[in-house]
């Protein structure tokens, strides 16, 4: 059986890009509803009834288009708001942040494990419980790193700014010994170069939106969700609470394509 409904992406900002990005690799055939909440960005340093608030907001919203499954592409939100939600809908939603630590235990040699996140993220302990969890004698390492979703955000990520802001601000996580580093956050993989580049080619950087794909992928089949149908570009659609213009320029960029599908909504207020 094909199944025609589009698959729900939520994030605070661009950040769920990078997620998009792996689904239109990996599913190609499936379409894509992505809402970003750029103008009440970033969620790191709000409190977590506020986002809590949020996520509903942006989920509601996408219910309302008939989604068959929701990706909540913001490790923030995964961290505070997933099992509320998971609990009171009757379609799948998918986290960020047990894909992301299920793929750093397998990667990781001598159990020393890094987490980069936002201030609320790191703050949840979300990882490092999940992590320790799986694997007890795991050493896990978090730092949070408020700059780096504002340099995402406002579209310099490959600027010497950023490069200056992640060198200075992953200083302390270099001296740990660490084999792995988890992006805890889904725009920290436009900051991927550069973050390589200071952490150095022996750590292994996990992209836990990525990895979020593979469970996207297999839910899809679990559930018989599958859509078979070939797929146009129209089928990705793109809402943002902020400039569309902006939003346009990033994905442009992030996702190589042409004519972007982008509108203005407001959520809320």
């Amino acid at each position: 059986m094909s199944n025609e409904r589009p698959i729900g992406f939520i994030d605070s900002g661009v950040g769920g890009l990078t997620v998009v990005k792996e689904a239109m690799r990996q599913l190609p055939n499936e379409e894509i509803l992505y809402v970003g909440d750029t103008a009440r960005c970033p969620y790191g340093p709000r409190p977590p009834k506020q986002v809590i608030e949020f996520t509903w907001q942006m989920t509601r919203f996408l219910l309302k288009k008939n989604i068959k499954m929701l990706v909540i592409a913001c490790n923030t939100a995964t961290a505070v708001a997933l099992e509320e939600i998971k609990k009171s809908v009757d379609i799948p939603v998918i986290g960020v942040i047990q894909p992301g630590a299920r793929a750093a235990l397998k990667a990781s040699k001598n159990s020393r494990v890094g987490v980069i996140g936002t201030l609320g993220t790191v703050k949840s302990d979300s990882y490092k419980n999940e992590l320790q969890e799986k694997a007890p004698e795991t050493y896990v390492s978090s730092l949070a790193c408020p700059k780096f979703v504002p340099v995402v955000e406002s579209n310099q990520f490959e600027s010497s700014v950023a490069k200056k802001i992640v060198s200075e601000t992953l200083k302390p996580l270099k001296l740990e010994n660490l084999d792995t580093l988890i992006l805890g956050c889904t725009h920290y993989p436009l900051l991927r170069p550069i973050i390589q580049n200071v952490m150095g080619q022996q750590i292994t950087l996990i992209d836990s939106g990525a990895e979020t794909v593979n469970d996207v992928s297999t839910l899809l089949d679990y559930f018989n969700l599958n859509n078979y149908e070939q797929t146009n570009q129209k089928a990705r659609t793109f809402y943002t609470t902020g400039s569309p213009k902006m939003f346009k320029d990033i994905a442009h960029e992030w996702l190589q394509i042409e004519n972007l599908d982008v509108s203005h909504i407001n959520l809320g207020e």
